[in-house]
């Protein structure tokens, strides 16, 4: 059962989250290629991926499985903005950016997880033929 993930805000959200860390890790010291940058980008990356590959499994649970999988990459990838923020790789301004893109994208992607549970407990209603 495939679900059109494109039509979640907190699709769209992740995805520019990613492009921007995508960005930003450009000027990154060289030396970190293999380091930070190599962390930060697929950590990030890994959030809007989850939700691609979640909305393409059979079932509800399987879905939320991979969001949870996309807000643990979430948190991971905070924690590595913070890092790089304060070895002066990012500057303040656009740390405080992507810290502020991350937590609006971990408020939407925790609502749409919690959304996702409530159908799974909610017995089915429907008349008995």
């Amino acid at each position: 059962m495939s679900r059109d993930y494109r039509k979640l805000r907190v699709f769209d959200q992740a995805d520019n989250l990613a492009h921007r860390i995508y960005a930003i890790t450009k000027n990154f010291p060289r030396s970190e290629m293999f380091g930070l940058t190599s962390q930060l980008r697929p950590a990030a990356l890994s959030v809007p991926t989850n939700i691609v590959e979640g909305s393409h499994r059979d079932s509800l649970a399987e879905y939320i499985r991979f969001l949870d999988i996309a807000l643990g990459s979430l948190a991971e990838t905070g924690y590595l903005i913070e890092f790089a923020q304060s070895l002066g790789y990012i500057e303040n301004k656009d740390a405080n950016e992507l810290i502020n893109q991350r937590l609006e994208c971990s408020r939407a992607l925790k609502a749409l997880i919690d959304s996702f549970r409530q159908k799974l407990t909610i017995p089915n209603l429907s008349p008995k033929s």
